[in-house]
């Protein structure tokens, strides 16, 4: 496993998304940061990078977005609200997990059990000059 870490302003956020594509070797992103710290926000530039024409909004209330890239698509997952892993497997997460599309994933602690080894993490912080660090993990 190799780490990479950025420190950024959110207006830089466009090269960063770039780079993270650049060096990632997986489908499969996991985001962790605190709520505010602009997961949705860089899932928005990545989407951009992928030449997606759609914006990124969070699905806390859906748990599942779809986006559109050309010859693929991207699930954008929000777990913040599901409480048991029974409920993910309820809605027909694995059916998304061994779909071979791209998948955004926020929240993914309580799904981790059922994640395979090989999806990159990327993990969000806010520092106290309002720039955000971001580390990124790839397996």
């Amino acid at each position: 496993m190799s780490q990479i870490e950025f420190n950024f302003q959110l207006e830089d956020i466009d090269d960063i998304a770039e780079s993270i594509l650049s060096n990632i070797n997986s489908k499969t992103l996991l985001f962790y940061g605190e709520m505010g710290s602009g997961k949705t926000t860089l899932i928005t530039a990545l989407l951009k990078s992928l030449k997606s024409n759609d914006i990124a909004s969070s699905p806390t209330f859906s748990i599942v977005n779809e986006y559109h890239i050309p010859e693929d698509k991207i699930y954008h997952f929000d777990f913040y609200r599901i409480e048991t892993l029974e409920e993910a497997y309820q809605f027909g997460v694995e059916d998304y997990l061994y779909s071979g599309h791209w998948l955004f994933i926020e929240w993914p602690q309580l799904i981790e059990p059922i994640l395979e080894d090989t999806a990159n993490t990327i993990s969000l912080s806010i520092n106290e000059d309002n720039s955000r660090k971001l580390t990124l993990e790839i397996n």
